[in-house]
Protein backbone atom coordinates (compact mmCIF):
# COMPACT_ATOMS: atom_id res chain seq x y z
CA UNK A 1 0.00 0.00 0.00
CA UNK A 2 1.20 3.44 -0.71
CA UNK A 3 1.81 6.01 2.21
CA UNK A 4 -0.75 8.29 0.28
CA UNK A 5 -3.42 5.38 1.11
CA UNK A 6 -2.33 4.54 4.68
CA UNK A 7 -4.92 6.50 6.98
CA UNK A 8 -3.66 9.35 8.75
CA UNK A 9 -5.90 9.39 11.47
CA UNK A 10 -8.36 7.26 13.65
CA UNK A 11 -11.26 8.12 11.60
CA UNK A 12 -9.70 7.69 8.09
CA UNK A 13 -8.62 3.83 9.81
CA UNK A 14 -12.01 3.39 10.83
CA UNK A 15 -13.58 4.38 7.56
CA UNK A 16 -11.14 2.24 5.77
CA UNK A 17 -12.50 -0.85 7.55
CA UNK A 18 -15.83 -2.82 5.88
CA UNK A 19 -18.75 -1.89 6.94
CA UNK A 20 -19.51 -4.32 9.48
CA UNK A 21 -15.96 -4.17 11.43
CA UNK A 22 -16.53 -0.81 11.02
CA UNK A 23 -19.47 -0.73 13.28
CA UNK A 24 -17.39 -2.95 15.59
CA UNK A 25 -14.58 -0.61 15.73
CA UNK A 26 -16.43 2.96 16.38
CA UNK A 27 -18.14 0.68 19.37
CA UNK A 28 -14.63 -0.35 20.48
CA UNK A 29 -13.86 3.12 20.28
CA UNK A 30 -16.91 5.04 21.99
CA UNK A 31 -15.85 2.14 24.94
CA UNK A 32 -12.39 3.34 25.73
CA UNK A 33 -13.46 6.63 24.54
CA UNK A 34 -15.87 6.67 27.67
CA UNK A 35 -12.83 4.47 30.04
CA UNK A 36 -9.98 6.98 29.14
CA UNK A 37 -11.85 10.56 27.88
CA UNK A 38 -9.30 12.83 28.85
CA UNK A 39 -6.61 10.36 26.60
CA UNK A 40 -5.17 11.81 23.57
CA UNK A 41 -6.30 9.73 20.21
CA UNK A 42 -3.93 8.72 17.97
CA UNK A 43 -2.22 5.79 15.33
CA UNK A 44 0.55 4.06 16.60
CA UNK A 45 1.97 1.44 14.59
CA UNK A 46 -0.54 1.81 12.24
CA UNK A 47 -3.63 1.21 14.81
CA UNK A 48 -5.88 3.60 17.00
CA UNK A 49 -4.14 4.35 20.48
CA UNK A 50 -5.12 6.21 23.53
CA UNK A 51 -2.27 7.56 25.24
CA UNK A 52 -1.72 9.95 28.08
CA UNK A 53 1.75 10.11 29.57
CA UNK A 54 2.07 6.70 28.95
CA UNK A 55 0.26 4.62 26.05
CA UNK A 56 -2.94 3.17 27.49
CA UNK A 57 -3.97 0.74 24.70
CA UNK A 58 -4.80 0.51 20.92
CA UNK A 59 -6.76 -2.25 18.92
CA UNK A 60 -7.23 -2.94 15.33
CA UNK A 61 -9.31 -4.21 12.66
CA UNK A 62 -8.62 -7.80 10.93
CA UNK A 63 -10.27 -10.37 8.74
CA UNK A 64 -12.46 -12.46 12.08
CA UNK A 65 -11.69 -9.96 14.47
CA UNK A 66 -10.54 -7.11 16.49
CA UNK A 67 -7.61 -7.04 18.07
CA UNK A 68 -6.93 -5.17 21.66
CA UNK A 69 -3.73 -4.20 23.30
CA UNK A 70 -4.37 -3.35 26.88
CA UNK A 71 -0.89 -4.50 27.58
CA UNK A 72 0.38 -8.44 29.78
CA UNK A 73 -0.17 -6.96 33.17
CA UNK A 74 -4.17 -6.17 31.76
CA UNK A 75 -4.52 -9.40 30.37
CA UNK A 76 -3.59 -10.98 33.33
CA UNK A 77 -5.56 -9.54 35.83
CA UNK A 78 -8.58 -10.48 33.77
CA UNK A 79 -7.57 -14.05 32.83
CA UNK A 80 -10.06 -15.86 34.49
CA UNK A 81 -12.80 -13.32 32.04
CA UNK A 82 -10.62 -13.61 29.02
CA UNK A 83 -11.22 -17.87 28.79
CA UNK A 84 -13.81 -17.82 26.39
CA UNK A 85 -11.19 -15.18 23.99
CA UNK A 86 -8.18 -16.15 22.01
CA UNK A 87 -5.45 -13.88 23.98
CA UNK A 88 -1.83 -13.89 24.01
CA UNK A 89 0.82 -12.07 26.60
CA UNK A 90 -0.28 -8.80 24.92
CA UNK A 91 -3.37 -9.61 22.63
CA UNK A 92 -7.00 -9.88 23.24
CA UNK A 93 -8.88 -11.46 20.07
CA UNK A 94 -12.85 -10.26 19.99
CA UNK A 95 -14.47 -12.13 16.92
CA UNK A 96 -16.38 -9.81 14.73
CA UNK A 97 -18.97 -12.52 14.95
CA UNK A 98 -20.37 -12.23 18.30
CA UNK A 99 -21.38 -8.87 20.45
CA UNK A 100 -18.32 -7.02 21.88
CA UNK A 101 -18.38 -7.94 25.68
CA UNK A 102 -18.01 -3.63 25.91
CA UNK A 103 -18.60 -4.16 29.99
CA UNK A 104 -15.50 -6.15 30.12
CA UNK A 105 -13.50 -4.13 27.22
CA UNK A 106 -14.76 -1.24 30.44
CA UNK A 107 -13.05 -2.59 32.76
CA UNK A 108 -9.73 -3.52 31.46
CA UNK A 109 -9.51 -0.11 30.10
CA UNK A 110 -10.35 1.33 33.48
CA UNK A 111 -7.54 -1.51 35.38
CA UNK A 112 -5.27 -0.09 32.50
CA UNK A 113 -5.80 3.65 32.73
CA UNK A 114 -4.97 3.23 36.54
CA UNK A 115 -2.33 1.57 36.53
CA UNK A 116 -0.24 4.26 34.35
CA UNK A 117 -1.74 7.10 37.01
CA UNK A 118 -1.11 5.11 40.23
CA UNK A 119 1.70 2.74 39.29
CA UNK A 120 3.50 4.78 36.05
CA UNK A 121 3.30 1.44 34.38
CA UNK A 122 4.65 1.19 31.23
CA UNK A 123 3.81 0.05 27.81
CA UNK A 124 4.40 -3.63 27.39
Amino acid sequence: MADEAKPRTVDQYIEAAPPATRAKLQEMRACLRKAAPDAEETLKWGMPAFSTKRILFTYAAFKRHIGFYPTPAAIQAFAGELSQYATSAGTIRFPLDRPLPVSLIDRIASYRLRDVVENDARWM
